[in-house]
């Protein structure tokens, strides 16, 4: 053991010196920046999985078992973060202040949200601002990392899947939020069928926090606090504009297919797990697949205009549709108007002309795909 780690020490050491971003990066040192932010980007997504599930169950605390797993990946993370802004290896100077502002901002919402916490006790919705920082922190943060991938690695099978694998991780981050209604469905259902799924202590901290005895009404609020309109427009353009982000970059035909597949089989095989720990299960967004293969065959039009305008109108259509589907046969949040998906389609259509000029412009295009506009 200690010859293997004196060997590791003795590879890394001479790499230990001060530069810019943007230097010439050896190809075994590339890799291995990035290995690791693979594994803290996983340790990272389990701890968040097993913390929203421990969130309906057991009462908040800080050295809980998921927080400590997620904290592990944060040490990673901030080594990697001054690896990167010290030697300057593996990014340029783009994806090292994403990667900066990123670690920065995420670190700066931990104890914000831990006095957040002290406060006001239980945070009862995800959407709170406290939480949103640290959402919005690692949303930069893997922003650089996906930038220094697709800058600085050389063409072929590993370059596509650990960009799709860093596509995944971006679209956890940016979904996590909506887990608070898709958990907050099965809460309710369980209270209903007389087996609540929150420990006593929780229901009566959140009733004594709320002002009310512990009632459906109650419950109510606690699974869904945030208006219904909030999770399927979410759907249809903060998770849609990620997998068109996806599908430009990657550059293969069917990438915002596999990068949202990827998400829902992770989120269906822990489903078993936290039921047979008897933890909370919740409903799993399969509807985003449609909307991801929709995407998909809306880059067959190769005018990037005309792609995003009737590309965001069938891929609210499919997203609106295929959420009802699943809400009738399985189970899925509170349902909304379908003229009320109109907001989000224009939302989506904005977004996706930015995100098409944005691409452009900043030269994020695969070109080695299938998807360069003519």
């Amino acid at each position: 053991m200690r010859r293997r780690a004196g060997s590791v020490a003795e590879w890394a050491l001479p790499y230990w010196t001060r530069g810019e971003a943007g230097r010439e990066t050896p190809e075994d040192l590339f890799k291995v920046l990035y290995l690791g932010w693979l594994v803290a980007f996983s340790l990272k997504v389990l701890g968040a999985s097993w913390d929203v599930s421990w969130h309906f169950k057991w009462l908040r605390d800080d050295l809980a078992p998921p927080h400590m797993l997620n904290s592990v990946g944060t040490v990673i993370v901030v080594a990697l973060t001054i690896i990167h802004v010290y030697t300057g290896y593996g990014v340029d100077k783009t994806a090292q202040r994403l990667i900066q502002w990123g670690t920065a901002t995420f670190l700066i919402a931990v104890p914000l949200d831990l006095i957040n916490h002290r406060v006001n006790g239980l945070d009862i919705t995800s959407w709170s601002p406290s939480h949103m920082l640290l959402y919005i922190g690692t949303f930069f943060m893997i922003c650089g990392v996906i930038r220094g991938w697709f800058m600085g690695a050389p063409p072929g099978r590993m370059r596509t899947l650990v960009l799709g694998g860093l596509f995944v991780f971006m679209f956890e981050n940016v979904w996590f939020p909506a887990q608070h209604q898709e958990y907050g469905v099965f809460g309710i259902r369980a209270w209903d069928a007389g087996k609540p799924e929150a420990e006593p202590i929780l229901l009566q901290f959140a009733a004594d926090q709320m002002g009310r005895p512990i009632d459906r009404e109650m419950v109510v609020n606690f699974s869904l606090p945030v208006p219904d309109q909030v999770y399927p427009l979410y759907g249809a353009m903060a998770a849609m504009i990620v997998l068109v982000f996806a599908h430009a970059m990657i550059g293969r035909r069917f990438a915002a297919t596999a990068v949202a597949a990827t998400y829902v089989v992770y989120r269906t095989l822990i489903w078993p797990l936290l039921a047979v720990a008897d933890f909370p299960r919740s409903a799993v967004p399969i509807f985003l697949i449609a909307g991801a293969l929709a995407i998909d065959l809306a880059f067959l039009i190769r005018h990037p205009a005309v792609r995003a305008l009737v590309g965001s109108v069938v891929v609210t259509l499919v997203v609106d549709q295929v959420l009802r589907v699943q809400n009738a046969w399985l189970a899925s949040p509170p349902l909304i108007s379908p003229m009320t998906m109109a907001l989000g389609g224009a939302g989506l259509a904005v977004l996706w002309l930015a995100g098409e000029w944005f691409l452009t412009r900043y030269r994020l295009r695969d070109r080695t795909g299938e998807t360069v506009p003519a």
